[in-house]
């Protein structure tokens, strides 16, 4: 019981025993008055006296009763306050014991009697912070880190909710390593938070370490149970504890366990009694063994080190590790076996300059002795001795040559040099560095090549003489088609002076400058096939060749075994001169023929008089236009200079209609000739597109190129290439409207090189289909196109003599795609692809 229920206890006793008094006092005043009140009134008053007595006389006897009661109430009072104050003695010894326990560790305790009331809080509360406050308790994110407040509070509110316990160790702002623990306690939620410090922080921090070294043995046994590699565990009677899925499936077991309390082994007794002495004396054992894996005969590669009591084990499969092996060792004793039956000496160094390998040629070239070489002597040591034996070059400062040799150690690149022997050999030394370090020395005996070449030049030296004091002209073309050698005889019957012959000019380049004396084109055209053709048969070839000096030579080409072609001309003019005396009496009958004859070379020659005689006097006019257009010249107005356009203009269309002419009538002459080349099919269709920028602009048109991926090139005349890509964009421009676009593109497709121009203009009716590619007609099908006609029969022109096509795809309103084929390893292999043997027109 509170000293405030007792002190109202009392008082309440207090004040019964008064009320008791003053009631006993009144009877008793009561029962003195009695007497004499009484016999007066019995005289006077007689039923009222009794009446009066009646009443007196309860009330006493009521007095009497209160007076009992209360002494009988007032000792049961005093017993139930007595067993209060022992109780409450009791209480407050618990609440001492309480708070005595509370206070002997550092701690906070806060209380939640049910949903909604506010917490009791007691406790050290400066484990919240260095300013002690009873709500800051509760306030986590004031002296927690943020994330960890966030958890503790999720917590609590479980715990008040649900009475969801928790614990946890957390640490402080201020450093302070803590342990909360929330649980529901008779219906009240509990939160306490208090210091572990000491012991317990230092059992926090093992529990934390070995939650960590668990988790990383747990981490290391999933990582060796996921390698292919057999993996196991023994304890200190070498007995298997722990193995992985690899080793499992190596000795066929159901699972690991099954593999452990069967205790089934991999590896073979000599190789776990070997592994057991090695755990014994403390050290690793590493060895190779063969073992039955999974029902196969393996070599493994075994690792056993011991681990505490016990010892821990890997073996790794190095079956066909032995097995590439010994097919190495078997290779390398087949290639030495084969350098052996060389005639070349080969000699391999290591990166220590030790002789590691040499054949038997290296040992007779140098008459070295077997049992020497087997020590394996340095690179040094065989140098100093074949210098003792003078079987090396002789140098003014053999040291400096040595230490040049013996650089190539370190160098990257293989060094060819050739050595002159004392004894009159020359060899040929190839010193090439090693990959994995060292060098290997290759010597060949070239002392027969190098008398052989001097034998030769001299030949060549007896031939040159003996060619020069002919008065044949003669001429030698290689199988590449130049002038390898010529007597005087020939430059002075062609009138060709050493300048021109000097730098060993193509048969091309021969004709051209003999073209002053002789320009027959079929001529020389027969005479390239001889010499830089590839017919199937190499055959000779006699011709007589009728010069514009009068004079006649003839000529014969004959095939040399070297692939070389001799080309002879011998001066027949005498003869010949009697033999045309003879035949001009029959000449009269052929003369109809021959007028025919005359008739179409004088046509082929008018276009070329007239072509060449207009170019001339064009490009002139195209000059000096230029120069009017040049301010150094001198100023021109605006009304000049618009003129001046226009002359210049029209003057290059001219001339470009000149040119397509005299092109047309070389190809009917079959006088059209290609310049080969490697032809870059990406850079070719930039450049014919360059060529058309103006012309596109002008006409607000749109022109993409687009080639296949890894075009690359291939074998044409780049300059016709691109004159037929000029006339196709050309053509495809004039057919088209502003805003439209042209397609310029290029593929390779089975074995072919084709280009195709696509416009979006008017189309071709089917009727002008037909008639595209004849000369001199235009048909301009409502567009702005305006020309002569001969560009398209130019581009088919050009295109057959290359041994390709022209395809023309066409309809009206849905523009046109023209597409040009060519054989992909350009004209050569088209001219062996033609049906009778004989090669395109310009090979």
């Amino acid at each position: 019981m509170s000293c405030c229920g007792r002190q109202r206890s009392m008082e309440f006793a207090r004040r019964a025993r008064a009320r008791a008094g003053v009631c006993a006092g009144f009877g008793l005043l009561l029962s003195l008055s009695a007497p004499p009140a009484l016999g007066q009134a019995a005289g006077q008053r007689g039923p009222a006296v009794a009446a009066e007595l009646t009443l007196i006389t309860g009330l006493t006897i009521f007095s009497g009763l209160v007076a009992m009661l209360y002494l009988s109430q007032r000792r049961r009072w005093m017993d139930r306050e007595a067993a209060q104050h022992l109780e409450l003695m009791a209480l407050r010894a618990k609440l001492d014991r309480a708070e005595l326990f509370l206070g002997a560790e550092t701690q906070i305790i806060a209380a939640w009697a049910g949903p909604g009331e506010e917490p009791d809080i007691e406790g050290d509360l400066e484990l919240a912070g260095d300013r002690p406050n009873a709500r800051r308790v509760l306030a986590f994110g004031s002296w927690l880190p943020s994330g960890t407040a966030q958890t503790v509070e999720k917590s609590v509110a479980r715990l008040r909710a649900g009475g969801e316990a928790f614990r946890s160790t957390i640490t402080s702002l201020d450093g302070r390593h803590l342990e909360i623990e929330g649980r529901p306690v008779a219906g009240i939620a509990v939160l306490r938070i208090r210091d572990v410090s000491g012991a317990r922080r230092e059992t926090a921090r093992l529990q934390d370490l070995q939650a960590g070294t668990i988790g990383q043995v747990e981490a290391l046994r999933a990582l060796l149970d996921a390698t292919p590699y057999p993996t196991w565990l023994r304890d200190g009677g070498g007995k298997l504890s722990w193995v992985n899925a690899a080793y499992a499936r190596a000795v066929e077991a159901k699972d690991r366990d099954a593999a452990v309390s069967r205790g089934i082994e991999l590896i073979e007794r000599p190789a776990r009694e070997a592994g057991a002495a090695s755990r014994m004396a403390g050290v690793v054992w590493h060895g190779r063994a063969p073992a039955v894996v999974a029902g196969e005969r393996r070599m493994l590669e075994i690792v056993d080190a011991p681990a505490g009591s016990g010892s821990a084990g890997i073996a790794a499969d190095v079956s066909e590790i032995e097995s590439m092996r010994a097919a190495l060792d078997r290779q390398t004793q087949a290639h030495a076996r084969t350098l052996d039956q060389l005639s070349t000496a080969v000699a391999i160094f290591d990166g220590t300059k030790q002789l590691v390998f040499h054949n038997a040629a290296y040992r007779q070239l140098w008459a070295l002795d077997q049992a020497w070489l087997d020590q394996k002597p340095s690179d040094s040591e065989i140098l100093d001795r074949l210098r003792a034996a003078r079987l090396l070059p002789e140098q003014a400062d053999f040291r400096a040559w040595k230490e040049s040799l013996l650089s190539a150690y370190q160098s990257l690149d293989t060094d060819e040099q050739v050595w002159f022997l004392p004894d009159g050999r020359t060899l040929r030394a190839v010193i090439s560095p090693n990959p994995q370090g060292g060098l290997t020395y290759l010597f060949d005996d070239v002392t027969e090549r190098y008398h052989l070449v001097s034998q030769y030049n001299a030949s060549i030296r007896v031939q040159s003489e003996t060619l020069d004091t002919l008065k044949e002209g003669v001429a030698v073309f290689g199988s590449d088609g130049r002038l390898k050698l010529f007597n005087p005889a020939f430059a002075t019957m062609w009138a060709l002076g050493p300048s021109e012959l000097g730098d060993r000019p193509h048969i091309d380049r021969v004709a051209v400058l003999c073209a002053p004396l002789f320009s027959d084109e079929a001529a020389w055209r027969a005479l390239r096939a001889a010499i830089a053709g590839l017919p199937d048969q190499r055959i000779g070839l006699e011709r007589r060749l009728l010069r514009r000096d009068g004079s006649v030579l003839d000529c014969a080409a004959a095939p040399l075994p070297d692939g070389a072609t001799l080309l002879t001309f011998i001066d027949t003019t005498a003869s010949v001169s009697v033999e045309r005396a003879l035949t001009e009496r029959n000449q009269a009958l052929s003369d109809r023929n021959q007028a025919l004859s005359d008739a179409e070379k004088l046509r082929n020659d008018f276009v070329h008089h007239v072509s060449y005689e207009l170019r001339s006097p064009l490009t002139n006019i195209i000059g000096f236009i230029q120069l009017l257009d040049d301010p150094a010249i001198g100023p021109l107005n605006a009304k000049q200079r618009e003129y001046a356009g226009y002359v210049m203009q029209s003057s290059s269309a001219l001339l470009a209609i000149i040119n397509d002419i005299l092109d047309l009538a070389s190809i009917d002459a079959d006088a059209m000739e290609l310049s080969l080349e490697d032809v870059d099919v990406a850079q070719t269709m930039r450049a014919a597109a360059e060529g058309v920028q103006d012309r596109l602009r002008e006409s607000a048109l749109t022109l993409r190129v687009a080639a296949m991926e890894g075009m690359g090139s291939f074998v044409a005349d780049g300059k016709r290439v691109r004159q037929i890509l000029f006339n196709l964009l050309s053509n495809a421009i004039g057919f088209s409207s502003p805003g439209h676009t042209i397609d310029l593109a290029a593929v390779r497709q089975d074995g072919e090189i084709l280009f195709t121009v696509t416009d979006e203009g008017s189309g071709i009716p089917q009727g002008t289909l037909e008639h595209i590619f004849d000369r001199f007609k235009t048909y301009t099908t409502g567009s702005r196109h305006r020309g002569v006609g001969l560009g398209l029969s130019i581009v088919r022109s050009f295109v057959e003599l290359h041994g390709g096509r022209v395809e023309i795809d066409s309809a009206p309103g849905k523009g046109t795609r023209a597409t040009c084929i060519f054989p992909s390893q350009g004209v050569k292999l088209a001219a062996c692809e033609t049906p009778q043997g004989k090669t395109p027109q310009g090979m």
